[in-house]
Parts: structure tokens; sequence; C-alpha cells
């Protein structure tokens, strides 16, 4: 389950991501750099800059990334979809990593065509 946490600086988001389930519902891979969707309560625009602090599963490390907001789902979005915006990962190391770590999680699913928070 997704569990995203308040932070006292706005642009500063944290997710949990407890299950490989839950992952592959919050990852887009179709994005160039990949990109996750993190589940919120604030207002963001498109081309907003946000840190990201990421933790995976049973990884003790938090992942620091820096990312541009490239998908918005609103409140009251029909569909029964979750609300929050989808950002894509910074072109840096730190991102590349994150990304390599995500796509070694979710080897074999990526290519399915269960449901995500974004497509």
């Amino acid at each position: 389950m997704n569990k995203p946490a308040a932070s006292a600086r706005s642009g500063v988001l944290s997710l949990n991501i407890n299950s490989k389930s839950a992952l592959y519902a919050a990852y887009m891979p179709f994005l160039k750099n990949g990109g996750i969707f993190i589940p919120t309560t604030r207002d963001y625009q498109l081309g907003d800059e946000v840190f990201m602090l990421l933790q995976l599963m049973d990884d003790p490390a938090k992942h620091a990334v820096a990312g541009k907001v490239v998908w918005i789902t609103p409140h009251g979005v029909q569909g029964g979809k979750t609300q929050g915006a989808g950002v894509h990962f910074s072109d840096d190391d730190a991102s590349k990593l994150l990304r390599g770590r995500i796509e070694t999680i979710l080897a074999g699913h990526l290519g399915s065509n269960r449901p995500t928070h974004t497509l």
C-alpha cells in the first residue's frame, strides 16, 4: 500500500512503497527517464519541479530524486482513480539508479495489461 507522508515544504514528496503491486501501479515506464505517481492532496501544476524521497519495500534506504510533474489526477476524477501527481525523473545519476532498481524489482511485469494509477 502507498503511504504518502506530509512534508513541511511544498515541493517535497515522500512515498513508501510496500509491495510489488503498489510499485507496478505507481511506476511510469513510458517516460524517457521513468517516473512515479505519488498520491497526494496537494495542488501541483504541470511542470512544477519537485523533490522526492522514495522508499521501496524492504530497502531501508530512501532514494532522493528530483523531477517534474507531468501527470495530474485531480480530486473526484471519474473511475475512482487516486488523486495525485505523476513525476518524471530527472536525467541524473540518482534517478538512473532508482529507475534501474525499480525495473529490476518489476522485471517480467512491465508489459502487463494490469491497470495503474496513470495509464
